[in-house]
């Protein structure tokens, strides 16, 4: 996958999260869901976007592990979604894998990076 397709991808991804915290119910819990949600979804998107700009190596590494930081929030707000109403799991599901795979990918990268500046 080269650069501006992960770039898309996470764009994309970004997109359907925020779309997703917009039709949430309107309970309070759920407003607490989507006033997360909706920060770190696209926080993915944005910080890889400036991890594909970097200073440094080291910058590389840290930037995308703003990344890593920021995709992994966003899985704890679908798993608090489920755990508030059991009936957003089928909603959450696609969304939880695009996300897991989304996650490993940075984190492979994140390793390989590190291995290479060593």
């Amino acid at each position: 996958m080269t650069e501006k397709e992960l770039q898309e991808r996470l764009k994309r991804f970004a997109i359907s999260i925020v779309k997703f915290g917009e039709s949430l119910p309107k309970t309070a819990g759920f407003r607490t869901v989507k006033d997360q949600i909706v920060r770190c979804g696209p926080s993915c998107a944005a910080n890889y976007r400036a991890a594909c700009r970097p200073k440094s190596t080291p910058d590389f590494i840290s930037k995308l592990g703003t990344v890593e930081e920021e995709l992994d929030e966003t899985m704890f707000w679908l798993e608090f979604a489920v755990g508030l109403s059991d009936a957003q799991r089928p909603v959450v599901a696609p969304f939880w894998k695009e996300g897991n795979e989304l996650l490993s990918i940075i984190v492979a990268s994140i390793n390989t990076a590190k291995r290479r500046k060593k």
